[in-house]
């Protein structure tokens, strides 16, 4: 967890710890067998075709698995990486329970190396609604990373080392930060890990390009591509809150870059999209279980088409975000439009975000007052202050 002073201030720790590992055990119920790890359960054909309460979905939902014969190295390694940074972050908390997860991190980083390939052509659905991930190789280097920190291990270092080049990600360019594509975010750690500057220079041409180079909205909106804009803006400020603390001369460039991001995003241009937040904020976000009413009151394809506000309000939930020209609709129907879809990834980069901002922000405040004090200090050595 980055920044977890942040979380403590504003008194959510806790509830971070908590979602936290909801998350990892659910993975580790999920990986049944060193080789076997479940990825997907239901059928996106299906699902899409119910709208209502998840508690009265009564279709068949079928569960679906990587293995020997089947990999899905992007996955197991992601799941790898995610089960190394919490075992990080529950050493000092529970440590019998952080060995149990950098048991499973290892076995599944293994299991990714061993056995490639990838998910989408494992799962049913996966490429045609949402998962489009065409490359492992930056999940197999970000799950040795996360090894490498979790354990000290030099060799999941040189690994990662050795496939950053074996892929030729050095070479490749790259615009945003998300599940598909995770270079920057390679780079930034092997930055931290290594304090090799041939990963610090590339992480920040990365966020010189975003800040002054990047297509925006009229408004200011770094604009990637319209299915989670808002979410690719947010990971993309986080990565550049990071990257402050590699030049000094930047920080107050990068700093306000990121708040020129989130303050769009909490509302700056007369539009709030996150729910339940300001003002205006989205009424009608695509989100089945808040579109219901209370009990006992039924809920269906009525509710999706329904042009009033959704009864049940999803505090904090990031929407997709407007268009290359800042117009946004506030309606449930949007999905293919990708206006109000809401998503747990979406949320992610915005509050890490959020917290780097605030953690950064504090500092360069410090480091101007710092500033502000030496300005009337006597700096002629043959002053006296009596």
């Amino acid at each position: 967890m980055k920044h977890p002073d942040i979380y403590k201030a504003v008194d959510e720790y806790e509830s971070v710890i908590n979602v936290i590992k909801w998350g990892t055990d659910y993975f580790i119920k999920c990986h049944v067998s060193p080789n076997e790890l479940y990825g997907q359960v239901g059928d996106f054909n299906l699902d899409h075709k119910y709208w209502g309460r998840p508690e009265e979905m009564n279709l068949t939902r079928p569960a679906y698995k990587i293995n020997e014969t089947h990999p899905g190295s992007d996955l197991a390694a992601e799941v790898s990486a995610a089960l190394s940074s919490a075992s990080i972050l529950f050493r000092e908390l529970n440590a019998s329970y952080s060995q149990i997860l950098l048991n499973h991190a290892i076995e599944l980083h293994n299991f990714a190396n061993i056995y490639r390939g990838l998910s989408k052509d494992v799962f049913p659905g996966a490429k045609q609604f949402y998962y489009e991930v065409f490359f492992y190789g930056d999940q197999l280097i970000w799950s040795a990373i996360w090894l490498y920190k979790a354990t000290n291990n030099s060799m999941y270092l040189q690994d990662a080392e050795k496939w950053y080049f074996e892929y030729d990600l050095q070479n490749k360019t790259s615009t945003f930060f998300y599940f598909n594509d995770q270079t920057i975010g390679i780079r930034l750690l092997l930055a931290e890990v290594t304090h090799d500057t041939i990963f610090s220079r590339s992480v920040l041409d990365f966020c010189d390009y975003s800040i002054d180079t990047a297509r925006k909205t009229p408004k200011g909106l770094v604009y990637i591509k319209k299915f989670g804009v808002l979410a690719l803006a947010a990971n993309i400020a986080f990565i550049c809150l990071e990257a402050s603390k590699f030049d000094d001369s930047r920080k107050e460039k990068y700093i306000e870059f990121a708040r020129s991001q989130l303050d769009y995003i909490l509302g700056s241009s007369g539009q709030s999209y996150v729910v339940g937040y300001g003002d205006n904020y989205p009424r009608k976000p695509y989100h089945s279980a808040s579109s219901c009413p209370d009990l006992p009151e039924p809920c269906g394809w009525s509710q999706y088409h329904s042009p009033e506000p959704n009864p049940q309000i999803v505090f904090g939930a990031l929407v997709s975000g407007p268009k290359n020209d800042d117009h946004y609709i506030d309606r449930r129907e949007d999905y293919y439009f990708e206006y109000n879809v809401v998503s747990i990834d979406f949320n992610a980069g915005f509050q890490s975000a959020l917290a780097a901002f605030i953690h950064f922000d504090e500092e360069l405040s410090r480091i101007r007052s710092q500033d502000a004090y030496l300005e009337v200090l006597p700096l002629d050595n043959s002053t006296n202050v009596r």
